[in-house]
């Protein structure tokens, strides 16, 4: 069932005639942040794993369900989104749970390799797997004796593994990294019977990983088979292939892995600070999360548009300052509501402000070309998707500046003549334009239907 923003829940209670103990699982797919996190009942009581900031839905379903909250369990210190551990555990009398590793700064059970949380009548059986962070610890569940499921956090994705780059701050090189992974996928998980179901902490899209799978679980034997990750080779020829070509993480996730170890304060706290303004502040953001067309056609002259109906939150995080304060436009008030929980999802809470419309204040449009036009009368292009996304293909002549690093390369831009901005589908092409715009490039055109559209239209790539 859908339950709009808040997550897709999937997952099943797992009953059969035998004597094996019928435990409750609900996994939440949040889109927007390629994030899972899960629900585990049994005999009354649950458990909650690597719970979304916004934790309404987790609450509501085991008062559904008619189980206690018993523990709020962590994989590792998260980066790319901000938790709701300790809402979640203050509002449902639950103990938090983490890696004795992860040094978090609040009351919680630090557990280490073997220790084991019951669970009505299944046991969660914590396994220390570093490698992704040093603290990461994977959940093996276990019904009757039997090994059934595994939460692997960042440490197994689906087709992949953790990204093993994270970690410096607290000492350690990738290449140290990357030789724990090594043996925590070959001593500890490879080790499961082929049938044990695999259950990650993030789906395809997640920065936590290099090429992850839009499969959302697996089972330890089709991974043995599949992943290229656990192919066989040495632990020295893993490093290698670890380590090499890696993107620079984003910016945003130290900040992220420190509030999480910290604690976020509750989010009703943040929303509640929020209020519609006529006014803005001098020095503030104005973040336009409007659909690209309506963004087009009129917005707020120097207003940045990061649509909410994209990778919202990720974008935010990755090209927004943290500490200013920033006014968000939006079609509505509940859209501006939306806005300000997806934000604080990464950790951003210093919106001061919001606005319906554009209001009384100076206007702006953007201009568009069809790929039609662009061939028949061709321009410089800048294309903002990925390195790796461009190399497989792009407008002849197309110049790549990926949307991460735009900020950071404006002198790349030609100030003189017209220059088309081009990205997949649109979405990254109206932010990168809307940020060249502020900083007062007038000459831009986007690309409408980016390079799916010109594909489409059957026209050369090189």
């Amino acid at each position: 069932m859908e339950i709009g923003d808040r997550g897709q829940v999937t997952g099943d209670r797992h009953c059969d005639p035998s004597p094996v103990p019928c435990p409750l699982f609900r996994q939440f797919y949040l889109a927007c942040l390629s994030h899972a996190s899960y629900l585990i009942a049994s005999g009354g009581e649950a458990a909650v794993v690597d719970p979304q900031r916004d934790v309404d839905l987790y609450i509501d379903e085991a008062r559904r369900e008619g189980v206690a909250i018993k523990y709020v369990i962590e994989t590792h210190l998260h980066a790319d989104f901000v938790s709701g551990h300790r809402e979640l555990a203050a509002r449902a009398g639950a103990e938090i749970v983490f890696g004795a590793g992860a040094g978090a700064a609040f009351p919680h059970c630090a557990v280490r390799d073997g220790d084991v949380l019951p669970l009505g009548d299944v046991e969660l059986r914590a396994m220390e797997t570093p490698g992704h962070t040093p603290e990461s610890i994977s959940w093996l569940v276990v019904e009757d004796g039997r090994p059934t499921r595994v939460l692997t956090g960042d440490t197994l994705f689906i087709g992949d593994v953790g990204r093993p780059d994270l970690a410096g701050a607290r000492g350690y090189t990738p290449q140290d990294m990357a030789a724990m992974l090594y043996d925590s996928l070959h001593a500890k998980l490879l080790a499961l019977p082929d049938d044990v179901e695999v259950w990650p902490a993030h789906g395809a899209g997640s920065a936590c990983g290099r090429n992850i799978s839009t499969e959302t679980s697996s089972t330890i034997g089709m991974q043995r088979r599949t992943n290229w990750a656990l192919q066989p080779m040495t632990r020295d020829e893993f490093v290698q292939a670890m380590t090499t070509n890696l993107a620079a993480p984003p910016a945003y996730f130290a900040r992220g892995a420190e509030l999480n170890r910290l604690g976020p304060r509750a989010l009703s706290e943040v929303m509640s600070a929020v209020a519609a303004t006529e006014e803005i502040n001098r020095g503030a953001t104005l973040l336009d999360v409007r659909d690209s067309e309506a963004f087009c056609r009129e917005h707020v002259a120097g207003a940045i548009n990061i649509g909410l109906d994209g990778q919202f939150a990720s974008w935010c995080a990755t090209l927004l300052p943290a500490r200013p304060p920033i006014v968000v436009v939006a079609g509505s008030a509940a859209r501006a509501s939306e806005a300000v929980m997806r934000l604080a999802r990464v950790g951003i809470e210093s919106v001061s402000g919001y606005l319906v419309g554009t209001g009384e204040l100076p206007t702006a449009s953007l201009a568009q070309i069809t790929v039609d036009d662009l061939a028949a009368r061709p321009l410089p292009v800048i294309d903002v998707r990925r390195e790796a996304e461009y190399s497989a293909g792009h407008v002849p002549g197309a110049r790549n500046l990926p949307l991460a690093e735009l900020p950071q390369r404006l002198g790349d831009v030609p100030r003189n003549g017209r220059i088309a901005v081009i990205c997949a589908s649109g979405y990254r092409s109206m932010t990168a334009a809307s940020l060249l715009a502020r900083e007062g490039f007038d000459n831009l055109v986007i690309v409408v239907g980016g390079t799916q559209a010109w594909i489409a239209a059957g026209l050369p790539t090189e």
